[in-house]
């Protein structure tokens, strides 16, 4: 009996059926959200330090740095991620002869490319500090770092949290872009599955939830904590 597996069609062939492509390869797609979870995770980390730098160039009273955190920003947020996938896959490779994996190759491409929207989220962050806190630390003999540190990070940081889930869905989204240098993400991993069974509308839906589960449960976090962060001004 086909049961709940298989279901037969008009035509008299076998189908499978919603819960049995669920039956059947749910642990291989738990264990590719897994992987891109993961990537995004770490991507968001290296992003962060990259954005903390280039976002304090980017508010620093020298031209100078100012202008090369731009370069950065603007060169990064006008290259599609596809193009820096392929660029960082291929065609570093290609000219110092080191081959990255696609886990490595992967973070670097995420993370340049969520690093120049993090550096755009530190810069209003400390921007839309008031100016007198940085003026009251520096009268009371701090220098300019340790004034930054002790006194409008920490201010900023809580500004800042809201965007930075944000960008952390937003990067998740992102890892789908990563299938195409044969990374094993969700997005890769539901192109497998519907190569061997055929069974493209199911599989897409059971990856299109799986993504809605996961960016919904971080989108309401996103605002719970903005609500929060609102109430405790």
């Amino acid at each position: 009996m086909p049961s709940l597996i298989y279901r037969i069609t008009g035509k008299g062939g076998l189908t499978m059926s919603f819960f049995g492509l669920i039956r059947e390869n749910g642990v291989y797609l738990l264990a590719a959200m897994g992987k891109t979870l993961q990537l995004t995770l770490l991507s968001l980390i290296f992003a962060a330090f990259i954005g903390l730098f280039f976002g304090l160039l980017n508010v620093a009273k020298s031209r100078i740095l100012n202008t090369i955190a731009n370069v950065y920003i603007d060169c990064i947020r006008g290259v599609p991620l596809i193009v820096l996938a392929f660029f960082v896959y291929f065609g570093i490779p290609m000219a110092t002869g080191v081959r990255l994996d696609a886990l490595t190759a992967g973070i670097i491409s995420l993370s340049m490319n969520a690093g120049a929207y993090m550096a755009e989220i530190v810069r209003a962050g400390i921007q839309s500090i008031d100016k007198g806190q940085m003026e009251a630390a520096r009268s009371l003999g701090l220098p300019y770092g340790r004034s930054m540190c002790k006194v409008v990070l920490p201010q900023a940081i809580r500004v800042m949290i809201p965007s930075i889930i944000n960008q952390f869905i937003i990067t998740l989204k992102d890892t789908s872009i990563l299938s195409v240098i044969g990374f094993p993400e969700l997005v890769k991993a539901g192109q497998i599955v519907i190569a061997r069974n055929f069974e493209t509308f199911k599989m897409w839906a059971i990856i299109a939830v799986m993504y809605l589960i996961v960016i919904t449960t971080l989108s309401k976090t996103a605002r719970a904590l903005e609500r929060k962060i609102s109430y405790g001004k």
